[in-house]
């Protein structure tokens, strides 16, 4: 059966322009992290992803290293799309990443020019693509000149390969060193992807947010619910044997009853707004003009669904962000 995407699908989505750019994205994004690898069940994959797209979810994260398995998100979403969404391409933003563990070898990681060519060939490869929309470099290379990455990413979107550009994971001063190369370079530079979530709060401390702003970029907001934690599952305790992002673990240094303690406090805030702990905490991170974007993931078409009634109250009172503040930083 052909594929015909719902024709009100853009009636009800929210739609956030990365800074002054030409770029603009939905509210939530569809992340591919997790649940897309060689041992994912297509028909389950394409039925949840059509359904993002049929609810106005036209922004599609990838990278090179998601799966479980190298490569893997990628091929299984350009299945997808040559089978269901390449009709819809214009409508689309595919992104996609390039710098942990891609391959064997010492190519196979980080941002020199060699691996971000060579990875973004092998992307618009698996995905049946001529270009992303935006390139990402995936983390920043504490061994490669930020002048050599910056220079290999501007050469990308000459090429036509990507229309926009990207960092993820680099930190706010670093954040400022490529925006000034970028500027420099003319390059489309719109957005960092980063890992931000009511617990943790790093573009906040360490000037990424700041600096995004003041120039006029936007940043896509990864890990929202810091691996479940910010949901119900976790209200009566954390075993120990949860698995956290790195840019998460500090959330247990003072131990598990003292997050516990956290997490319940803000879920009766959440309750006294109408909302679940994941709801509010998805409407948290897009408060701040600045964050264009959240990159959420689902496996199923209820979850989806849920993560998109966060959408229906963004607004937050003075006393309310005073009081996340205080939960979180006490």
């Amino acid at each position: 059966m052909v594929y015909k995407a719902n024709e009100q699908r853009y009636d009800n989505m929210k739609v956030r322009r990365a800074g002054n750019s030409g770029l603009q994205l939905p509210a939530l994004s569809f992340g591919t992290w997790h649940s897309f690898g060689d041992d994912a069940n297509f028909q389950d994959s394409e039925k949840i992803m059509l359904a993002a797209f049929d609810r106005g979810i036209f922004s599609f994260d990838l990278a090179n290293n998601y799966g479980p398995g190298s490569g893997a998100a990628e091929r299984m979403f350009g299945q997808v799309y040559r089978r269901d969404l390449k009709p819809y391409r214009d409508e689309l933003i595919i992104t996609t990443k390039a710098g942990f563990h891609m391959w064997p070898g010492v190519y196979g990681n980080f941002s020199s020019k060699k691996t971000l060519v060579a990875a973004l060939d092998r992307s618009l490869q698996r995905m049946g693509l001529d270009y992303v929309d935006i390139y990402y470099s995936h983390r920043f290379d504490p061994n490669t000149r930020l002048e050599e990455t910056a220079e290999a990413l501007d050469s990308l979107v000459r090429a036509g390969k990507a229309l926009y550009i990207g960092i993820s994971n680099y930190d706010g001063p670093q954040t400022a060193k490529m925006i000034q190369l970028f500027k420099e370079l003319h390059t489309p530079f719109v957005v960092n992807q980063s890992s931000y979530n009511m617990l943790n709060r790093d573009p906040e401390n360490d000037g990424t947010l700041q600096t995004l702003a003041d120039h006029h970029d936007g940043l896509v907001a990864y890990g929202p619910l810091a691996e479940g934690l910010l949901t119900d599952k976790y209200l009566n305790g954390i075993p120990d044997d949860i698995h956290l992002h790195f840019t998460n673990s500090f959330i247990l240094d003072k131990g598990e009853a003292a997050a516990v303690k956290k997490l319940n406090q803000l879920n009766d805030l959440a309750k006294n707004r109408n909302q679940t702990l994941a709801q509010m905490a998805t409407a948290w991170l897009l408060h701040d003009p600045t964050v264009t974007s959240v990159v959420t993931g689902a496996s199923k078409v209820e979850h989806l669904e849920d993560n998109l009634k966060a959408l229906d109250n963004l607004d937050f009172t003075t006393d309310e962000l005073a009081e996340i503040d205080r939960i979180v930083k006490d």
